[in-house]
């Protein structure tokens, strides 16, 4: 992942292009990517800020959290997806079952020790997740198990983009999201 992707991906875009201009690129791996992604302190605080503070020690990047910046106690992630997720990525994926993969892809890995309480999603008669293509296929028919990129886990894919939404909201949930951000995650595909 390029560095200047990290800034774009986490700040908007008008400040990102007005900086870009005077930046240089770099190329950092996506565990890195998630390091410095779960450094940021403030809102619109760039990769440039947050490596000046880190490396540097930089006293005018040196931000202080107050109380009402906290993170709720009940999200207790290892990173976040909007973090993570690259929107052109996203909308390169023409297909609603290419974009379902991408996100359950990204959730996977923002929180990889975390993902496999997909595996208690459920519905009424079929799974909706499981560890093979076999197993998901001998819980329902026409099921149409894909892996989920990056992952261990496959998923049912032949479901409507309704049913989808929900088992991306159900996902989020389970991951630690508020309500409000599950939705944004959900709203998404």
């Amino acid at each position: 992942m390029l560095l200047a992707s990290v800034d774009k991906a986490l700040y908007n875009e008008a400040n990102f292009s007005a900086r870009n201009k005077y930046m240089k690129t770099i190329e950092i791996d996506d565990e890195l990517y998630q390091y410095i992604a779960g450094q940021t302190q403030r809102i619109g605080e760039s990769a440039s800020e947050i490596l000046r503070r880190l490396l540097l020690g930089d006293a005018k990047a040196n931000v202080t959290v107050t109380e009402t910046e906290a993170v709720p106690a009940k999200i207790a992630v290892n990173s976040n997806i909007f973090d993570l997720l690259n929107r052109q990525d996203l909308q390169a994926e023409s297909s609603v079952v290419g974009r379902f993969l991408f996100i359950l892809s990204t959730l996977a890995r923002a929180h990889k020790k975390q993902f496999h309480k997909v595996l208690e999603i459920k519905g009424r008669n079929r799974l909706y997740f499981g560890r093979t293509a076999e197993e998901l296929s001998e819980a329902g028919s026409s099921t149409n198990p894909k892996p989920i990129p990056n992952t261990e886990f496959w998923v049912i894919t032949n479901s409507n983009t309704t049913r989808k939404k929900m088992m991306l909201t159900e996902t989020a949930v389970k991951l630690g999201y508020s309500e409000q951000d599950a939705e944004r995650i959900r709203d998404l595909l």
